[in-house]
């Protein structure tokens, strides 16, 4: 019998998909929930130590004699200090340990708990990787700390041998051992280069797998050995390729997900007939849509990453196999190793349901005008997209081939958008194309001052008054909100945009729009342009869910479901509903 402790569980499921079998354990009370559910399962050997500091000794013995790692467990406070001088001579002679320190209440750090300090990191430089795991209280909390665990255990092993640290935190002392099974658990494994058998073990698995999904996150660029990979690779599987224009790749294969994939649009049942078997992900970040479709399903498909550096990014809760490698190299060595026939069905699906999205004609909004730009933007210039509103509502429209695209989401901030902007375009001397809202705008308006700015610079601005995204992710609730949320103002750009030597427009209308949209892309324009765009940020964000609506699929039972939540969240609130429904899942 084990534990109730689910972070223990957790921690034993995976010491036995990794393989770890050898634990040193020291006498405690806060360990005992270890300790006893691990006396008492026949597949580990337990030694007992109860001094620590000779324990830590004594299984750097082990670990050397076996070639392999060796746990050693503890209770709180000094007896944790104890670990020092062997963590550290296990760190410098490269020896593979798990040092489990159990831990109380992170509440009562500080405050006279008995057997209580500070264990968070505290053999620093001397471990390969240190995590502190989260109290368990819902299947949230639980995935956070089976991932923190796997991060953990693969540096045992990751370019060189070595200690590692996980500290267990717990609100109470728990002395109950009535669970019978562990829990599930999902071991990722990381694979390199020299692991031939893996490689092809992988290759097989693609080769039976009936549906593939590649989902293309940001670069800055897509080198041509990339290109070619990428093409041979979706040529040679049952492949569809998930791109936003941020991935900066050729579409051939591809499907943008902004639209079709958004959870706004598409209903789980009918996203459950594009579920692929294996997910792939390379590059960086992605906007939300369908990381959230791809969340509601996780467990239902193998998630694996492209990593040049291996670290660990579980996006959609799934992940099984990180390839330490880069994308090159990944498609190339699959292609090689294909045996599949693929008919190219499923990546047909996709694109049929993509083009079943149609945006209809639109009236005098920021969406017209992102339309009318960025549709003519041409080829082999720059496009970049300020964060939020500004990429959701392109990716809605259809790009010249060949425009190279940006944006900063790494971290998602409105502080920097322009001036990168302005910095891609001094380094590249081409068109420079850039869509922002005013908030990111004005926040960075300083930047127009620099004395770089060339004349092929061209700036969308669209002033609808405040923060739109507040609106449409229905953050607004009342005058007061219109003005601290959203930020509600009545600045223009004009006279500032006019004094840093920009050819300014301005559009209220769709007359005025469609004129300035003219002179906005007249090539014997001399200096910068700026086009600012006046709406209203309330209509704006209607239009969107408007969109969405008007090309939804609609099935009776999937709509009937959507909307049912939507009643329930408004009537007892979001965070209420969101308890309840983890209830359910529970």
């Amino acid at each position: 019998m084990y534990t109730e402790l689910k972070s223990y569980q957790i921690i034993i499921a995976l010491l036995k998909e990794y393989g770890i079998r050898h634990l040193v354990l020291s006498a405690g009370s806060r360990n005992v929930p270890f300790v006893h559910s691990v006396e008492e399962d026949p597949y580990f050997t337990c030694y007992s130590v109860v001094d620590e500091r000779s324990a830590g000794y004594f299984a750097l013995g082990l670990a050397q004699e076996l070639g392999e790692p060796v746990v050693i467990s503890c209770t709180s406070s000094t007896a944790t200090c104890n670990y020092w001088p062997p963590v550290a001579e296990a760190f410098y002679q490269d020896v593979p340990l798990v040092v489990l320190t159990s831990d109380r209440n992170p509440a009562m750090l500080g405050q006279w708990e008995d057997q209580m300090i500070d264990q968070v990191g505290m053999y620093d430089r001397h471990v390969r990787k240190s995590v502190n795991l989260p109290i368990i209280n819902d299947t949230d909390d639980a995935h956070f700390c089976e991932r923190l665990v796997n991060e953990a255990l693969l540096e045992l092993d990751h370019h060189g041998t070595g200690p590692i640290h996980i500290n267990v935190p717990m609100k109470a002392y728990n002395n109950s051992f009535n669970v019978k099974e562990l829990p599930k658990v999902t071991r990722i494994r990381r694979v390199e280069t020299d692991q031939a058998d893996e490689w092809a073990a992988c290759a097989d698995r693609l080769s039976r797998a009936k549906r593939v999904l590649v989902v293309a996150g940001q670069q800055s660029s897509c080198p041509a050995e990339l290109a070619r990979a990428l093409e041979s690779f979706a040529a040679s599987y049952e492949v569809a390729i998930a791109a936003e224009y941020m991935a900066n790749i050729p579409r051939e294969h591809a499907f943008n997900p902004t639209l079709c994939m958004e959870y706004r649009y598409i209903t789980p049942k009918k996203f459950s007939e594009f579920l692929p078997d294996v997910v792939i992900t390379f590059g960086g970040n992605m906007t939300a849509g369908l990381k959230d479709m791809l969340r509601k399903f996780a467990g239902s498909y193998e998630h694996w990453s492209i990593s040049e550096d291996g670290s660990v990014c579980d996006m959609f809760r799934s992940l099984t196999r990180m390839f330490e490698c880069t994308p090159a190299e990944f498609f190339s060595r699959m292609v090689d190793a294909s045996t599949c026939e693929p008919d190219g069905s499923y990546l047909a699906a996709l694109k049929a349901y993509e083009a079943s999205a149609t945006v209809p004609e639109l009236p005098y909004s920021n969406m017209a005008a992102i339309r009318k730009v960025v549709e003519r933007v041409p080829s082999g210039s720059i496009l970049h997209l300020a964060i939020n509103s500004a990429i959701r509502l392109t990716n809605f429209f259809k790009l010249q081939p060949g425009v190279k695209v940006y944006a900063n989401i790494g971290t998602h901030g409105i502080d920097g958008c322009l001036s990168s902007l302005l910095g891609q375009a001094a380094a590249s001397g081409r068109p420079s194309y850039l869509v922002i809202g005013d908030l990111a705008f004005f926040y960075d308006m300083n930047a127009l001052r620099i004395r770089h700015v060339t004349d092929k610079v061209r700036i969308l601005l669209l002033n609808n008054e405040g923060g739109e995204e507040f609106y449409f992710n229905k953050m607004w609730k009342d005058e007061a909100s219109d003005l601290h949320t959203c930020a509600r103002h009545h600045t223009k750009a004009e006279g500032w945009v006019r004094e840093c030597g920009f050819r300014y427009l301005s559009a209220h209308n769709p007359e005025e729009l469609d004129a300035a949209v003219e002179e906005f892309f007249d090539d014997d324009a001399e200096g910068p342009v700026l086009l600012e765009v006046f709406s209203e940020m309330s209509a704006d964000s209607k239009l969107v869910y408007d969109v969405f609506d008007m090309t939804r699929p609609r099935d009776a039972q999937s709509e009937a479901i959507r909307k049912s939540k939507e009643l329930i969240k408004a009537t007892i609130g979001q965070e209420k509903a969101q308890k309840i429904a983890g209830i359910f899942k529970r």
